[in-house]
């Protein structure tokens, strides 16, 4: 039986596993190494974060985003955008340098076991583990609005479901969202001669400024200090301090993990974008509908006044909503004995572990327990060296053992989470 079992081998799993590694503990990593930046990213997308806040984490820093670039020859320095196949090259670059050997077989059901927990992989093999730390990253909590749910696959879309654009050459397209996801898909699109344009609720578009340059007058770095998150004492905040940001009280954690930094574009796609894409702003879509071979979208704008238009398909880039719900590969007694925030994801202590004794949570599903840091790569950092002295801490303390209880009141999440 193995100290800790990873679920899932992205920037926070990865991270996780070196950690853990360097700790001495006896671990297994499950999952395709940076599934989701090789798999539903379509090629010149870019990193919207800065290279310097886009590392993943070793215990001795040893193995950043930087020090690769230097070694393949690839620019990343401050204010220059670093390639999305570039970053994922440099996971596996990490992971191939400080992780142990990463096992790509697919986690199917995660069940308790007596003294811990067993995992059922794709192939029918089970491994068995004392406390597991799940790292699933954002794809198993896709949001598409209900207005879409009765099209099939043909006609609507996530934004993450693309590797590969290219289909949609000739067509029209319809993105919807504000945010980054929407822009660049968008600007893509039009670069490859997809008729496209943006639906948005939004009254006007939000762009990102330029960044300033990391060496500046101290005057203007105490005014708006850099942080992984951008500049701003707030920024600063829920990057560089995500243990005090779990101080604050759950209803302004829920609030700020749900609007702050919210829809807006990188500055190095709006000139992708004005001159190239329609934009249509302050709608909402109420109804959609195959007709004619088309989508039928019936919009409401902000005044109340109807409008409608045809496309080909849509894409949702509407992004992600962790929910105890949405994670399918627990068993049901385990995910019943999960203690829910308001907004449905599951509740974490001081080191990441919720309600059942030695499951410990990672990245998204952690955000409005951490803040808006755990939504970036930025935030593995934090993540993996707490989460990984939590899990000592549950090991020296031991994992009880038969089916997980039922939590009856959230005073039981503090007996077992640390809180």
């Amino acid at each position: 039986m193995y100290d800790l079992l990873v679920v899932g081998a992205g920037p926070y799993g990865l991270s996780i596993a070196s950690h853990a590694a360097a700790a001495g503990l006896s671990l297994r990593v499950l999952g395709r190494p940076m599934a989701s930046w090789r798999d539903h990213m379509p090629p010149g997308m870019f990193l919207k974060s800065e290279p310097w806040a886009s590392n993943l984490s070793d215990p001795e820093g040893r193995w950043r985003l930087d020090v690769y670039c230097a070694e393949q020859g690839v620019e990343g320095g401050h204010g220059r955008p670093v390639p999305v196949g570039v970053f994922a090259s440099y996971g596996l670059w990490f992971a191939r340098n400080a992780v142990p050997p990463v096992d790509e077989r697919t986690v199917t059901r995660l069940q308790r076991r007596c003294g811990g927990f067993e995992a059922l992989l794709d192939d029918g093999e089970t491994v068995r583990a004392r406390t597991v730390a799940l790292a699933i990253g954002v794809v198993p909590f896709i949001d598409i609005p209900s207005a879409f749910r009765g099209l099939g696959p043909e006609r609507v879309s996530h934004s993450s479901h693309h590797h590969d654009l290219g289909r949609f050459r000739g067509q029209d397209v319809t993105v919807i969202g504000a945010g980054q996801a929407a822009l660049e898909t968008a600007a893509l699109l039009a670069e490859q001669g997809t008729r496209v344009r943006v639906l948005a609720r939004a009254a006007a578009l939000r762009w990102n400024e330029v960044p300033p340059p990391l060496a500046r007058a101290r005057r203007d770095a105490l005014r708006a200090p850099h942080s992984g998150l951008g500049c701003g004492w707030r920024n600063w905040f829920y990057a560089e301090r995500p243990g005090w940001y779990r101080r604050l009280p759950e209803a302004r954690r829920m609030r700020i993990a749900s609007e702050a930094l919210g829809p807006a574009g990188a500055w190095w796609v709006r000139d992708r974008v004005e001159p190239a894409v329609e934009v249509r702003l302050g709608q909402e879509v109420a109804v959609a509908y195959e007709t004619g071979g088309a989508v039928r979208l019936e919009t409401v704008g902000r005044g109340g006044e109807l409008t409608s238009l045809d496309t080909d398909h849509v894409i949702a880039a509407t992004g992600f909503r962790a929910t105890c719900a949405r994670i399918g590969l627990l068993a049901d007694d385990v995910r019943a004995a999960l203690a829910p925030l308001p907004d449905g994801s599951p509740a974490v202590g001081r080191d990441f572990e919720s309600s059942v004794p030695g499951l410990f949570f990672a990245g998204l599903t952690t955000a409005s327990g951490f803040g808006p840091a755990m939504r970036f790569v930025h935030g593995a950092t934090f993540t993996a060296d707490t989460l990984v002295r939590g899990v000592r801490r549950r090991l020296r303390s031991g994992v009880p053992g038969g089916p997980a209880p039922v939590p009856g009141a959230r005073t039981g999440l503090a007996s077992t989470a640390g809180l």
